[in-house]
């Protein structure tokens, strides 16, 4: 089971067991982590747990953004040892030997509602200062601008929301859940089937979730980096991977 350690500065202020419901983080006293600091937004982001035990983290379009390992994100796969960056506070991701059942952190009956209903957005030199001394812990805040490449897939058979996807974000995930890019459509669909991964490389690598997914008609039961005219098969869908060339990009 995860862990989630709360600092402010150099000072830990909680310790949050990930259960296999997930949490949600923000300011409101709805969370199941509650930041009570106007630089987070009352919905800041939240963490689901895949069935492989996998923790996926997701901005909710806050005002200040989400950063992991200094890079901002809207959908990543979180391991041990990420830091985790939201509004002036970091969440340090560990693993822990405790047995399952534990129950995810709630805040106590009696919360004290914050003085102001709106996100603060941190002044301009006070996030300025602040990305900075992300940046120069080994991490460029912003999405390297370098990263022009960006792959597809198209769905040649089966239900979803849309014919044609660009994989954007460090993390793509094929389901029916929420937090979902690649929607499936179908009673039975499962909410999370698989997952797409972006690498530092920028090379791409599906891996399974509640679904194995084959590729050009092979299992492939462990990430398996994808190459352009990859046919992709799981949970009912037929997808092609593709990736412009560097004349086109």
């Amino acid at each position: 089971m995860a862990k989630l350690i709360l600092r402010f500065g150099n000072s830990v202020q909680k310790e949050v067991l990930v259960g296999e419901s997930g949490i949600r983080i923000g300011r409101s006293p709805d969370n199941g982590l509650v930041i009570d600091n106007h630089a987070v937004s009352h919905h800041h982001a939240r963490i689901a747990t895949g069935n492989t035990g996998a923790l996926i983290l997701e901005d909710l379009d806050s005002m200040n953004g989400t950063f992991v390992n200094g890079q901002r994100v809207k959908n990543v796969t979180l391991k041990p040892g990420d830091s985790v960056a939201i509004g002036k506070h970091t969440l340090l991701v560990e693993d822990t030997p405790e047995m399952n059942g534990f129950l995810t952190w709630k805040p106590p009956a009696k919360t004290v509602l914050p003085k102001v209903n709106e996100t603060v957005m941190l002044a301009t030199k006070e996030r300025g200062e602040w990305l900075q001394q992300i940046a120069t812990a080994g991490e460029n805040p912003q999405v390297n601008s370098a990263r022009k490449r960006v792959a597809t897939i198209v769905v040649q058979k089966g239900k979803a929301n849309q014919r044609e996807y660009m994989l954007m974000d460090k993390l793509t995930v094929i389901g029916k859940s929420e937090m979902a890019t690649v929607k499936l459509r179908g009673w039975f669909a499962p909410k999370v089937a698989a997952h797409i991964n972006r690498v530092d490389d920028n090379s791409y690598h599906i891996g399974p979730a509640s679904k194995v997914p084959s590729i050009n008609g092979r299992l492939a039961p462990r990430p398996t980096k994808l190459l352009p005219g990859d046919i992709i098969e799981v949970a009912g869908l037929r997808l092609e991977f593709a990736i412009p060339s560097e004349a086109n990009g």
